[in-house]
């Protein structure tokens, strides 16, 4: 009889480690998500480069890229900062964004217009070091429990989410816009001295950027991957766009709202856990993600009908955080097993360069969209595309 296997207590550690790291950045980018909106919609325009700020949809617009300015940068950086990780260390370099994320917090605690608080949005962006802590979870784990290592990533990125969500009105109202992102830079100081304290080697010997990249870029399979993290964080953020408003609409404040949220994503993870067993431990990755993305497709589906009103929301959102969270775990971990020990951070760079790709269509699209066609175009296009990742999952089967 075949026992699972665990991560040793050195492996767990780092996990723990590295997981709280990229918490303790995720706060300081989910924290603004419920207040962000109004906030922005409170400070003047400002000058705005290609935006005609006279027209009638411009507000929306512009608070739409100042949301969503921190994917546009960071899709341009995740590639070099994975390759630089893989030629001169991962905490090194993780030190480096995180110095520069906690630098554009700063900035946007003092931001007097949109497109000033846009711009310091994308100099956060610029602290893009997910690629490599991706990539040094790759590097301290055993093929055979990396999808449990990416899941305790995951979840803590989950957890993150639904705990911000809960006290950024309670901080909005006690310190202001002004004192959260003073408190987000604090957290990403925070977040260095855990790095520092991680045992990690160099685990391969280093190649040159342009082979390793080109090696990467070349792998049809990882592109797949990529197609798919693409959909699924410009899914997550157009919902965004929608669901603060349409959950107001039904007489819930942000409190409520965020303890609903909470409530979903703890019932999630606990749907998500045996999933992962089963994708990890009986070799059924393929038919797990299948499910996963159908389920994200159904959400979206259910969002656009718009019946059954918070009912209908809530069990939308579950869906939509089963399918998320299973994908955020056995995405990277398959991404980890197909990749070259050498290439490991440029492969995690274009990766997440194709997800914060996703994260800054899907802001900037959905503004557009809701403002164009509403909240029922706007799902209609996410059900559209999640429908589509879906049938490219299913038509081209991955090597496990």
């Amino acid at each position: 009889m075949s026992t699972t296997p665990v991560l040793s207590p050195l492996e767990r550690s780092i996990s723990t480690r590295l997981a709280l790291v990229f918490a303790l950045r995720m706060f300081g980018l989910f924290v603004v998500l419920p207040i962000f909106m109004p906030y922005a919609n409170s400070l003047p325009i400002g000058h705005f480069p290609l935006l005609d700020v006279q027209s009638d949809h411009a507000r929306a617009i512009a608070a739409g890229w100042a949301m969503g300015a921190y994917g546009l940068t960071q899709a341009f950086l995740y590639i070099p900062y994975g390759i630089a990780s893989d030629n001169w260390g991962r905490k090194r370099i993780i030190t480096i964004g995180l110095l520069i994320f906690a630098a554009g917090a700063l900035w946007a605690a003092y931001a007097d217009t949109v497109f000033s608080l846009a711009c310091a949005r994308a100099l956060q962006g610029a602290g893009a070091v997910s690629s490599v802590v991706v990539a040094m979870v790759g590097d301290t784990t055993r093929p055979e429990v990396r999808t449990r290592a990416m899941a305790m990533v995951g979840m803590s990125i989950a957890l993150t989410f639904a705990l911000s969500l809960i006290v950024a009105p309670v901080l909005f109202a006690s310190i202001g816009m002004h004192g959260v992102f003073i408190l987000i830079a604090a957290l990403a100081l925070l977040a260095i001295g855990l790095v520092a304290s991680i045992p990690l080697q160099q685990s391969a010997t280093a190649i040159s950027s342009a082979t390793s990249l080109k090696a990467v870029l070349a792998d049809a399979q990882q592109w797949r991957l990529n197609g798919g993290v693409f959909v699924l964080h410009a899914v997550q953020m157009a919902m965004w766009v929608v669901l603060p408003q349409r959950l107001n609409d039904l007489n819930m404040s942000h409190s409520a709202s965020a303890w609903l949220y909470f409530a979903v994503i703890l019932v999630s993870m606990g749907v998500m856990v045996p999933l992962i067993i089963r994708a990890e431990k009986h070799g059924k990755m393929q038919s797990v993600m299948a499910l996963s993305i159908a389920l994200v497709a159904v959400a979206q589906i259910g969002l656009a009908l718009n019946v059954g009103g918070l009912a209908g929301i809530a069990t939308a959102l579950l869906l939509f955080f089963i399918g998320f969270n299973v994908l955020e775990a056995t995405q990277p971990s398959l991404l980890s097993k197909l990749t070259h020990p050498a290439t490991k951070g440029a492969a995690a760079g274009v990766y997440n360069t194709v997800q914060a790709l996703g994260l800054f269509a899907g802001a900037a699209g959905g503004a557009w969209l809701n403002a164009h066609f509403s909240g029922y175009g706007l799902f209609l296009s996410t059900a559209a595309l999640s429908g589509a990742w879906l049938w490219m999952h299913l038509s081209q089967p991955m090597a496990p």
